[in-house]
């Protein structure tokens, strides 16, 4: 898979493409991650890449010669993949763990940005944009949403966690929440380990399990209840 990365802020994005599970899944060849410098799409010598907004106001907004420069480019290297372009924004629909699993099923994914006041409106009309938005609350910028679809994207790939089956059964991957888990010592300050996970009864550790993500979500995110009980 293909993942590129236009922003402003490129030093922000690139640390965390270093670690972890993005590490690791670049080293086994499961993601290409790119990232861009939008300010390599200006044409003017102080590089700007955003302006006042017409109609006056506060803030700034990116403009569009620059977005579109870098998407064409981008676009014509690898014409013939299949791909998503996002754009990471507070006016998009909320990234759930669904949206991720679908985006690692295509073979590309444009993520751009968000910053400022916005980004010029035409940009959105000679390019198929989505705008998604990772919650409800406002960042400085939108690279650390983009490393967050990232993330998410990528820890789904073939090769890039170790057990697959531990991606799958995270929270939110089938509209219920992960129950609780514990690890060695069995006693710690008077509190023990479940009896049932110690019995060495597989079916009844995974009934348990099922109840006990059901009963959390139930009690935590009742919306989320709602919507695997309509499956």
């Amino acid at each position: 898979m293909l993942i590129d990365i236009i922003t402003a802020f490129p030093d922000l994005v690139k640390a965390p493409l270093e670690e972890s599970i993005i590490r690791l899944a670049r080293q086994a060849g499961a993601v290409t991650i790119r990232v861009h410098d939008l300010r390599d799409w200006t044409t003017d010598r102080h590089k700007t890449i955003d302006d006042t907004p017409y109609g006056g106001g506060a803030g700034m907004v990116y403009k569009v010669e620059p977005l579109d420069a870098c998407l064409s480019d981008l676009l014509a290297e690898e014409e013939n993949l299949k791909t998503r372009i996002l754009l990471t924004s507070p006016r998009g629909p909320v990234f759930t763990q669904e949206q991720a699993v679908k985006l690692a099923l295509i073979e590309r994914v444009i993520l751009i940005c968000g910053h400022y006041k916005g980004v010029d409106q035409r940009i959105l009309e000679l390019h198929p944009i989505e705008e998604m938005s990772i919650g409800d609350y406002i960042l400085s910028g939108g690279e650390l949403a983009a490393l967050v679809i990232t993330d998410a994207i990528t820890r789904m790939l073939p090769g890039a966690i170790g057990d697959i089956n531990s991606a799958m059964s995270d929270s939110f991957s089938d509209d219920l929440l992960d129950c609780e888990y514990y690890t060695r010592p069995e006693e710690y300050k008077g509190l023990r380990v479940p009896d049932v996970l110690l019995s060495g009864n597989h079916e009844k550790i995974e009934n348990w399990r099922q109840q006990r993500r059901e009963e959390i979500t139930q009690e935590r995110r009742p919306e989320l209840f709602k919507k695997y009980l309509k499956k």
